[in-house]
C-alpha cells in the first residue's frame, strides 16, 4: 500500500450527522450564511478491465477558500505505482493523478477529502463600489469555450432574453427567468448532461440536467457581457429545507453530482445562481411533475438567483481541461472521475463498470 497526504487534513472525531427529513417547509426556503460545517467525502476507484497505461484523474475540492468554501485537505491510499496532486493552470483545478504498473492486477485508489462549507447569499440591497472584477478576469469569463459560444444562435437569445433591461443585474436576473421558463429538465439526459447550448437552441430541445440548462446561463450570459462561470461539484447530505430534490438523499454520493453557475455582477461579486435546480423541483419534488406555479417553486426560484444551500461541495470551474499524462483529449468539464487505458478513455458515467463509489458524512467540528 502507498499513501500520500497533500495539505494537512483535519483532525475531528467523525459522528453520524445526516439530518432527518424535515416536513415542507416551502416559506422557510432561506439559505443565508451561519455556522460553517464540516464533510468528508471518500472516493474509491476499482479499475475492473485494466490494460497497459491504466491511470485516472479524480476531481479533488476547490483548492482556494471562499466566503462558502474552506478546504482541509486530502490523503489516499492504494496499489499504484504513481500518485500526485497536479493544478491545471488555466482554472487553478485540482485534481488526483493516479497511474499503475503494467502488470497490476486490480488497480485500486482511495482519496478521502475534508472541506467545510456555509451557505451562501447575496444582499442586492447593498451593493459594495469596491467589487469590481478586473479587466483579465472580465475578458476570460466572457470568452467562448468549445460548448459554450457567445455569437450566432447563442448572441440573439442573450439579446432577447435580456431586451429592455436596465442593469447588469437585471440581464443576469432575465436570463435566469428565461431559462426557468423556457427549459426544462429531460430524466432521460445521461449523468448531469453535456451542456451543448447551441446544439440545444438550434434544435429548440431545451431539456437537460444542471449541466445542460447552468451551462445556457452561462453561455447567454457572456453572450450578454457578463463574466459567468459554471461551478461543478457534488451534494454532500440532504437539504435542511426539507426540499428531497435539493440534497443528497443517502450517504452514498457516487450519482449525486450537481453542477452550479456563477456570475460577476459589479458591486455585488461573484453571484451564485441556480436555475437547473428551479426545474428539479418541478419535475421532482412532488410524486408527479408539477408546475412552475405550485406554492413548492417560487420560494427556490427567487433565492437560487443569489443564494446557494452549501450542503454540496465545490470542485473547480474549469472547461475543456487537458488532464496531465492523458492520451486523449481534452474534457468538456471535470466533476466525474476520469480514467483511462491503453484500450481508451474509461466510461464516467458508468460508475458500476469504471468501478468508482463515493460516499459522503458530516463530521463533528
Amino acid at each position: 500500500m502507498k499513501r500520500r497526504s497533500f495539505l494537512s487534513a483535519a483532525a475531528a472525531a467523525p459522528v453520524a450527522a445526516w439530518l432527518p427529513r424535515f416536513a415542507l417547509a416551502q416559506s422557510a426556503y432561506d439559505p443565508r450564511p451561519g455556522a460553517w460545517r464540516t464533510f468528508e467525502v471518500v472516493t474509491r476507484v476499482d479499475v475492473l478491465k485494466p490494460a497497459a497505461g491504466t491511470r485516472v484523474w479524480l476531481p479533488l475540492p476547490l483548492p482556494v477558500e471562499t466566503d462558502y468554501h474552506k478546504p482541509l485537505g486530502d490523503t489516499w491510499t492504494g496499489n499504484m505505482r504513481e500518485a500526485r496532486v497536479f493544478r491545471e493552470p488555466q482554472y487553478n483545478a485540482a485534481g488526483l493523478y493516479a497511474a499503475w504498473a503494467d502488470d497490476e492486477p486490480a488497480p485500486s485508489v482511495e482519496v478521502t477529502s475534508r472541506f467545510m462549507t456555509r451557505d451562501r447569499a447575496t444582499d442586492f440591497a447593498r451593493p459594495d463600489p469596491t467589487l469590481r472584477l478586473d479587466a483579465a478576469s472580465a475578458k476570460f469569463y466572457t470568452a467562448p469555450t468549445a460548448l459554450l459560444p457567445i455569437d450566432g444562435i447563442v448572441r440573439k437569445t442573450a439579446l432577447e432574453a435580456t431586451q429592455g433591461a436596465p442593469t447588469d443585474v437585471a440581464k443576469a436576473r432575465a436570463i435566469y427567468d428565461w431559462i426557468v421558463e423556457n427549459t426544462f429538465r429531460d430524466p432521460k439526459t445521461r449523468g448531469c448532461g453535456v451542456g451543448d447550448i447551441k446544439g440545444m437552441l438550434e434544435t429548440g430541445n431545451l431539456g437537460g440536467k444542471c449541466a445542460d440548462l447552468n451551462a445556457l446561463f452561462v453561455g447567454l450570459a457572456r453572450s450578454a457581457g457578463l463574466p459567468a462561470r459554471d461551478v461543478y461539484g457534488v451534494r454532500v447530505a440532504k437539504c435542511q429545507f426539507g426540499y428531497r430534490s435539493l440534497g443528497a438523499g443517502t450517504e452514498n454520493i457516487t450519482k449525486a453530482q450537481h453542477c452550479r453557475a456563477e456570475v460577476y455582477l459589479t458591486g455585488y461579486g461573484w453571484v451564485p445562481v441556480d436555475p437547473a435546480d428551479v426545474r428539479k423541483v418541478v419535475l421532482e419534488e412532488r410524486a408527479q411533475p408539477t408546475t412552475l406555479a405550485d406554492p413548492i417553486v417560487p420560494p427556490v426560484r427567487e433565492k437560487l438567483f443569489g443564494a446557494w444551500e452549501m450542503n454540496w461541495l465545490a470542485f473547480n470551474d474549469a472547461h475543456d481541461l487537458v488532464l496531465p499524462d492523458s492520451r486523449g483529449g481534452p474534457v468538456a468539464f471535470f466533476m466525474y472521475p476520469q480514467g483511462e487505458t491503453a484500450n481508451g478513455r474509461l466510461d464516467s458515467l458508468d460508475p458500476d463498470n469504471f468501478k468508482y463509489a463515493m460516499r459522503a458524512r458530516e463530521i463533528a467540528s
